[in-house]
């Protein structure tokens, strides 16, 4: 049977995106299958952020950076990976990523000065104005639709289409029908498996009994369909947490709140850990110590944060308590009064250098904190999972020994991350992004580029 595509994506999130706009512009016809309603999945859910080493917007800053040093950021939080190679693969394509996406695609995103996050030693975040990542998804479908690639949502893949260890196509449910589209090259960019409650109990089972917040469609089949095919897997331990999800809002309270110098405290209102471990990284430990936790932050974090869209709409809604001293804010959650300002009391202490925090954070951001507070009631959350299907530079997927499975590429959730080997400690900002976005695009241009080819 003659094939209907060159080149089948399953999934309509940003990798998929940017590697159906690759592979059309390098002269391939595409095609888009997503088995949820809207294209966007785990990206539009996202802050937006990609990271790039060296970006002409950072020298246009003045901002040094450069691969090697990302690489070495990356690591040291990471400490180990099963594939340093595409650590540095990605590393390396990361600032051609981000003006690819600004000239080609034309997104707007913008380099953010104002703060650098977990996991990076220069500004490299670069993210829509909004921080919403359904904005850089909305521009990544509009230069999908204007190349006329079609994208057909309410479709999801059954199973591939294996021929003589070579994939094919897949088989799709539309939920009316069952049909079968072939194709030269199949590229999976359908995240990866944290809604999949088996999946994560086998892979990362520290996290397995926080909330999942992040997109219903990933259930892991990159990982199920390529263990039938004998693929090698990656970093499948890793996942990115998030320590605080604004409870009973659900949207996430800024990372700013605590990395500008904000704490959380539990139900007892005592702190119960170093949250200068990151938002991914400390959501293990608020899920250890309680239901609850509470992050405390004052008007001048409140001010820096206000940047943020979501951030303003959280305190709008009512997600946030404002109040002049400890014992009101106690109160406003039934948290004990006198504990908390006993806990302000000292951790003022430790971020204005008199003593030692308890729990060995160094970083305290703009110092003590002052009245008036905020508090906000959080719960730690289970955003994606970070380790996959191990592939080569252009999204190969591969075999234990090596070999790739013909005609099959993978991207973004579906395949190994570089967040490193076990949980979530080694994420740093923006990696899912990378991810998505540069292997969505190489393996695009390699599946087009096989095609030339005749391969």
């Amino acid at each position: 049977m003659n094939e209907d595509v060159d080149v089948l994506i399953i999934g309509a999130g940003a990798c998929g995106l940017a590697a159906a706009i690759a592979a059309h512009d390098a002269g391939a016809s595409a095609a888009i299958i997503e088995k949820l309603d809207r294209p966007g999945g785990n990206s539009s859910l996202s802050t937006g952020s990609v990271p790039a080493a060296n970006s002409r917007f950072q020298r246009e800053a003045g901002i040094v950076d450069d691969p090697e040093t990302y690489v070495r950021d990356l690591m040291a939080i990471a400490k180990e990976t099963d594939d340093l190679d595409l650590v540095r693969r990605l590393a390396s394509v990361s600032a051609e990523t981000v003006e690819w996406l600004v000239d080609t695609v034309g997104a707007r995103i913008t380099l953010v000065t104002a703060y650098k996050h977990i996991g990076h030693s220069v500004p490299r975040l670069h993210a829509p104005v909004s921080r919403r990542g359904q904005d850089l998804v909305d521009d990544l479908v509009s230069a999908v639709e204007q190349r006329g690639v079609p994208i057909a949502v309410g479709n999801s893949a059954r199973e591939l289409i294996v021929e003589d260890d070579v994939v094919k196509g897949a088989v799709i449910d539309t939920g009316d029908s069952v049909s079968e589209i072939r194709a030269k090259k199949t590229i999976l960019a359908l995240n990866g498996f944290a809604a999949n409650a088996d999946l994560v109990k086998r892979f990362c089972p520290e996290i397995a009994g926080a909330q999942y917040f992040g997109a219903l469609g990933s259930t892991g089949e990159a990982v199920i369909w390529g263990e039938k095919l004998g693929a090698d897997l990656a970093n499948m331990a890793a996942y990115q947490g998030y320590a605080a999800v604004a409870h009973p809002h659900g949207s996430l309270l800024s990372w700013t709140t605590i990395e500008k110098g904000g704490f959380l405290v539990g139900a007892d209102a005592r702190r119960f850990g170093d949250e200068s471990l990151g938002y991914s990284g400390f959501a293990r430990v608020v899920l250890e110590q309680g239901e609850y936790a509470y992050a405390i932050f004052d008007q001048k974090i409140f001010d820096i944060a206000a940047g943020e869209e979501e951030f303003l709409e959280l305190a709008k809604y009512g997600g946030l308590k404002k109040a002049d001293t400890p014992e009101e804010i106690a109160q406003a959650y039934g948290l004990d009064p006198s504990a908390l300002a006993s806990e302000l009391e000292a951790y003022n202490a430790a971020a204005s250098g008199a003593t030692a925090d308890r729990f060995g954070r160094k970083d305290f951001g703009t110092g003590p904190l002052r009245a008036p507070l905020y508090a906000c009631r959080v719960v730690p959350g289970l955003f994606h999972t970070q380790g996959g299907l191990r592939i080569d530079a252009d999204g190969r997927v591969l075999r234990p020994d090596g070999s790739a499975i013909g005609n099959l590429f993978a991207g973004g959730g579906a395949a190994a991350g570089i967040s490193g080997r076990e949980g979530a400690l080694g994420y740093a900002s923006g990696n899912g992004l990378l991810s998505a976005l540069a292997l969505g695009r190489l393996a695009g241009l390699a599946a087009a580029h096989e095609i030339r080819e005749g391969r």
